[in-house]
C-alpha cells in the first residue's frame, strides 16, 4: 500500500489567542475522523498553529480508499411482491433509486428474514479526490462563535483568509475554500520575512517556514523557548519567573517568534500589594512577573515579543512606559481605600442589592456572619472571629481597588483589614472565603475562613433556592452547581464532619420569611449531594456503588464520601457478590412481611436450627466489633469483618426455611434478618451492589 503524507495550512489574519487551541484540535479531530470513516489508512497526526496560520500534518496516509462491496438493503421479500409475484411498487422504487432493474437486485436470506438487496463494488478512489470535501466538512465544524465576513466575500471565518496550502505528497490538491486556491506557498513572520515561501513537500514544512519564514509553527517549541528565556532573565536579577499555565497558553499564541525582554519598574511601586501588580501585569499587559525565594515581588517583569528588535531597549522602555501609568493608578486607588476602615464601609452595602427578594449585601453579609459563627462552633473554629470575618467580607466591594480589579475581591479585603488593626486570622478569613474560586484552587487554612465560605455558599444556595429559581439545565445564574461543588470540596477535603442537613435549617432560620418555595430544605440538600455522583463517575466508581450509599442518606459530606470509598474497596473483595445477593434476599423476604419487623427483637431460645444460631452468634460478635469501628467512622474495616459473615450468610439460606408455618419461629428469624440488614445498612444498601 503506498502513502503520501498530508498538509493543509490556512493562512489569516491574527487570531484571537484563546481561541487558537480549540480550533486546531478540532481541524485535527475532524480530519483524521473524516480519514478513517472512509477506510483510509494513515499515521501521527501532528498540528501546528501561530497567530496567522492553522496547519495539520498527516503522516502516511493511503494514496487511495479501498475498493469495497457496497450493500443497500432495501424492502422484505414479502413487501417486495405480490401474490402473482408482481414487483411491488416499494421493490420497483428501490431499484430505480439504485439505478437498476428489479431484476438486476439480489436476494438476502438471514434467521431474522429475507429482503432484497443491492450490491455493489465500488472501486477504488485516489484519497486526492476526496480530501477536498474532508477540508470542507472539518472547516465547517470549526467551533466558531462569530464568524466575521470581509470586503464583498459571501463566506465568514473567524478573521479573513489570505492563504491555502494543501498538499499531498509533492501535489497540489486542487480546490478553494474562503476564496483562496489552494497553492504550495506560504508566508513568513509578518515583519522579519514577510515575503511567500514555497514548500516542496509537507514533511519540509516546518523546518521551511523556520529557516526561510523565521516562524516557529510548533507550538510547543515555541513555548519551550518562552519558559526557557524567561527563567534565564529572571535568574539574571537573583528571582524566580512565575509562569502561570493559563497565561503561557494565551502568550504562545500571540507570538510566532518569541524574544523575552526584562522590564523594570520603580521599587515604590512595591508598597502596594503585589496581587494588584501581578493583575495588572497578566491581564492587561500579558507580562510574566519575577519573585524573590520567599515569593515576594520584585521590581521586575518580562514581555514576549513577537520581533527580534535592532533596538530591544527601546522596546522595553516602550512597555515601561506602559506599564508605570497602571501601576501608579493601583497606587492611588490603595492609598485612597486606606482613608476608610473597612468596617465604616459595611453600611453601603446597604445599597446593593444582592437579589430583589433576598435583600442587599447587608442583609446577606449579616446572615453569613450569623451562619458562619454556628458553623465555627460545630467545626471547632473560633466562633467570635468567624462572625467578625463574616460581618467584613464583602465590604471590599466598595472600595475604589476592587472597582477597578474585581478580581481582587476578599484579597483586598484582607490587605484593608490587617491595616486597620483586625485580627490576623479574621483579615484572612476574609480572603478565603471566596476559595475554592474554580476546579482545583487552594482551600481555606483558617478554621473561620472554612466557616465563612461554608456559609456563604449555603446562604446563596438555599436562598436562590428558597425564591423557587433553582438552576436549570440552560440557566445557572448564580453559580449554584459551583458553589455546591466547592462545599463539597470544603467539607471532604478539609476533613470536617458536619451535617449539611442542620447548617441547611440554620440558614432557612437566618432567611425567614424570604424562603416561600415548599420543600427548600430538602430540594438543596439533594442537589448538592448530587454534584457527588459526577464526580465520582469522573473517577472511574460504579453507579451501584454511589446507589448504595445513597440510599442510607449520609448528609455529611465527608462522611458520604468516606462510605462511598468503603464500598468501592468492598466491591473489589471476593465476598461481596454473594454478600450482595443475600441482601437482596434478605430485602425481598421483608419487603413481603406483613408485620412490622422492626420492632421485633431476636429471642435466642426460639432459634431451632444449628445454622440460624451460628448466623446469631457471628451476627452479635460482628455488631460488637462493627459497632466500635463506627464510632471512628472506620467504614473499610466495619465492611471488611461483615464480609466474614458470608460463610455463615451462605448456610443460613442454604438449611432454614425463613417463612415457617410456625408463626414464633418465623417471627424471630425476620427479626434476625432485619438485624442482620441493619448492620449492613449502618454503612451502605449492600443489596444496590451487583450479585451473583
Amino acid at each position: 500500500m503506498q502513502t503520501q503524507d498530508f498538509l493543509i495550512e490556512i493562512g489569516t489574519e491574527e487570531l484571537p489567542a484563546k481561541a487558537l487551541g480549540g480550533l486546531i484540535e478540532s481541524l485535527a479531530a475532524s480530519l483524521s475522523a473524516s480519514l478513517s470513516k472512509a477506510e483510509i489508512t494513515h499515521g501521527e497526526v501532528k498540528t501546528f498553529s501561530t497567530p496567522r496560520r492553522l496547519a495539520v500534518l498527516i503522516h502516511a496516509v493511503a494514496t487511495e480508499q479501498p475498493a469495497k462491496n457496497v450493500e443497500r438493503r432495501g424492502p422484505a421479500l414479502q413487501a417486495a411482491f405480490d401474490a402473482s409475484g408482481n414487483p411491488s411498487p416499494a421493490a420497483q422504487g428501490f431499484a430505480r433509486s439504485c439505478g437498476v432493474s428489479v431484476e438486476q437486485l439480489d436476494k438476502l436470506e438471514t434467521d431474522k428474514g429475507s429482503w432484497l438487496v443491492y450490491q455493489q463494488q465500488q472501486p477504488a478512489v485516489p484519497t486526492s479526490q476526496l480530501l477536498p470535501a474532508m477540508i470542507n466538512e472539518a472547516v465547517n465544524q470549526l467551533p466558531i462563535a462569530k464568524p466575521m465576513r470581509w470586503a464583498d466575500q459571501p463566506f465568514a471565518f473567524l478573521r479573513p483568509v489570505h492563504w491555502l496550502m494543501v498538499l499531498f505528497g509533492k501535489e497540489i490538491v486542487p480546490m478553494q475554500l474562503f476564496g483562496c486556491k489552494s497553492d504550495r506557498i506560504s508566508y513568513g513572520h509578518r515583519f522579519q520575512s514577510p515575503g511567500s515561501i514555497r514548500i516542496d513537500e509537507p514533511a519540509a514544512y516546518q523546518e521551511t517556514l523556520r529557516k526561510v519564514g523565521e516562524v516557529i509553527v510548533d507550538v510547543e517549541e515555541r513555548k519551550n523557548l518562552i519558559v526557557e528565556q524567561t527563567k534565564n532573565l529572571a535568574h539574571e536579577v537573583g528571582g524566580k519567573a512565575v509562569i502561570e499555565p493559563a497565561l503561557l497558553s494565551e502568550v504562545v499564541n500571540l507570538v510566532e517568534w518569541p524574544v523575552a525582554l526584562r522590564g523594570t519598574f520603580e521599587e515604590r511601586f512595591l508598597d502596594v500589594p503585589q496581587e494588584c501588580l501581578i493583575s495588572t501585569m497578566a491581564d492587561n499587559q500579558r507580562y510574566f512577573h519575577i519573585v524573590d525565594g520567599k515569593g515576594k515581588l520584585k521590581p521586575y517583569f518580562i514581555t514576549i515579543c513577537n520581533i527580534e528588535s535592532r533596538n530591544p531597549e527601546s522596546v522595553t522602555l516602550g512597555n515601561e512606559k506602559v506599564i508605570r501609568p497602571r501601576f501608579s493608578d493601583a497606587e492611588f486607588f490603595f492609598n485612597a481605600d486606606k482613608k476608610m476602615r473597612l468596617c465604616d464601609r459595611r453600611a453601603g452595602l446597604a445599597n446593593v442589592v444582592f437579589q430583589q427578594k433576598l435583600g442587599t449585601l447587608a442583609d446577606k453579609s449579616a446572615r453569613i456572619a450569623e451562619l458562619a459563627g454556628q458553623i465555627a462552633g460545630a467545626i471547632d473554629a473560633d466562633e467570635n472571629k468567624a462572625f467578625r470575618a463574616g460581618e467584613l467580607c464583602k465590604a471590599d466591594l466598595l472600595s475604589a481597588m476592587v472597582n477597578e480589579f474585581p478580581e481582587l475581591q476578599g484579597i483586598m479585603g484582607e490587605y484593608y483589614a490587617r491595616h486597620d488593626g483586625e485580627d490576623s486570622e479574621t483579615a484572612q478569613a476574609i480572603r478565603e472565603h471566596y476559595l475554592p474560586r474554580f476546579a482545583g484552587d487552594e482551600l481555606p487554612v483558617t478554621r473561620p475562613g472554612l466557616a465563612l465560605a461554608i456559609a456563604d455558599r449555603v446562604d446563596t444556595l438555599v436562598g436562590i433556592f428558597g425564591i423557587g429559581q433553582a438552576p436549570t439545565g440552560a440557566k445557572d445564574p448564580f453559580a449554584l452547581r459551583r458553589a455546591a461543588i466547592g462545599l463539597l470540596r470544603l467539607c471532604v477535603e478539609s476533613e470536617i464532619t458536619l451535617d449539611l442537613k442542620e447548617v441547611i435549617s440554620w440558614s432557612m432560620r437566618l432567611l425567614g420569611e424570604r424562603v416561600t418555595h415548599p420543600n427548600t430544605e430538602t430540594e438543596v440538600l439533594e442537589f448538592i449531594l448530587a454534584r457527588f455522583r459526577a464526580q465520582y463517575q469522573e473517577e472511574g466508581v460504579a453507579a451501584e456503588i454511589i446507589n448504595a450509599v445513597m440510599a442510607v442518606n449520609p448528609t455529611s459530606p465527608l462522611d458520604f464520601d468516606r462510605r462511598v470509598r468503603a464500598v468501592s474497596h468492598f466491591v473489589a473483595l471476593p465476598e461481596s457478590e454473594a454478600l450482595a445477593a443475600a441482601n437482596k434476599r434478605v430485602r425481598n423476604i421483608l419487603s413481603k412481611s406483613e408485620i412490622d419487623v422492626a420492632a421485633l427483637d431476636v429471642k435466642e431460645g426460639a432459634l431451632l436450627e444449628k445454622a440460624e444460631q451460628d448466623l446469631w452468634r457471628a451476627l452479635s460478635a460482628a455488631r460488637k466489633e462493627a459497632l466500635a469501628l463506627l464510632v471512628s467512622n472506620d467504614y473499610t474495616a466495619v465492611l471488611i469483618r461483615l464480609a466474614s459473615l458470608r460463610t455463615t450468610i451462605d448456610a443460613f439460606f442454604d438449611n432454614v426455611m425463613v417463612n415457617t408455618p410456625h408463626e414464633e419461629v418465623r417471627n424471630n428469624r425476620l427479626a434476625l434478618l432485619h438485624s442482620l440488614q441493619q448492620l449492613f445498612l449502618s454503612v451502605a444498601d449492600i443489596s444496590q451492589l451487583p450479585s451473583q
